[in-house]
């Protein structure tokens, strides 16, 4: 089975060589593009791929929204940012309605095959570059969990919540907590329960905002 990829993104070159790229990979299958945020929705609902690459900053309807519409209509789809914005604020507004990861577009490209397979497992993806700026920006202030969040959680799934903030995966946590897989996937289901949350990604947020990043 290959990962269905739609490319949103404004600039026309841009977007052909991120397909020329994807392509190259048997894992892949691109099946579709578009050139602003309104024609990606269009599209992804049509289209229903497993995996959008989205920019931010768009003409008309912004990635951020097209994003927000794409993910209440396709809860299946995963929305990956793809943009030059470095700024936190985008960062974390883009984490908190939906989006599957950030990434920077001066990333490698083995970073990026990686980071769709890792946003279409379900695993929340944030470029290494970002990762400090969202956990600065949240800390600020926030240092400190309240007390009845920490007493919904066991010890062991503040630890997986922390690594969860560091975008490790279930493999990476598994290997450091010093358990197995489907162990580290029976505490991130307790996270979400007990947290009320949706996604890995929510988790990875919700952690740093309340100080259980660390």
């Amino acid at each position: 089975m290959t990962i269905k990829i739609l490319l949103v993104d404004d600039h026309t070159l841009f977007r052909s060589g991120i397909k020329l790229l994807l392509q190259r990979n048997p894992e892949f299958e691109v099946i579709g593009e578009a050139s602003d945020g309104l024609e990606g929705v269009k599209r992804a609902k049509q289209l229903m791929p497993d995996v959008v690459l989205m920019d931010l900053n768009m003409p008309g309807l912004s990635g951020l929204e097209a994003m927000q519409l794409i993910v209440e209509d396709l809860p299946g789809t995963a929305v990956l940012m793809l943009t030059v914005s470095e700024e936190a604020e985008d960062l974390s507004t883009a984490l908190r309605n939906g989006a599957s990861g950030y990434l920077l577009k001066n990333i490698e490209a083995d970073y990026l095959t990686q980071a769709i397979k890792r946003a279409h497992a379900g695993e929340p993806v944030v470029a290494e570059a970002m990762t400090a700026k969202l956990v600065a920006q949240f800390r600020s202030g926030q240092n400190v969990a309240a007390a009845p969040e920490r007493e919904k959680l066991t010890p062991r799934e503040r630890e997986a919540m922390s690594c969860l903030a560091r975008g490790q995966s279930n493999k990476e946590i598994a290997r450091q907590l010093d358990v197995a897989e489907s162990t580290v996937k029976i505490h991130v289901q307790n996270i979400l329960k007990k947290l009320n949350l949706n996604s890995r990604v929510q988790i990875a947020v919700y952690a740093v905002e309340h100080g259980l990043g660390k």
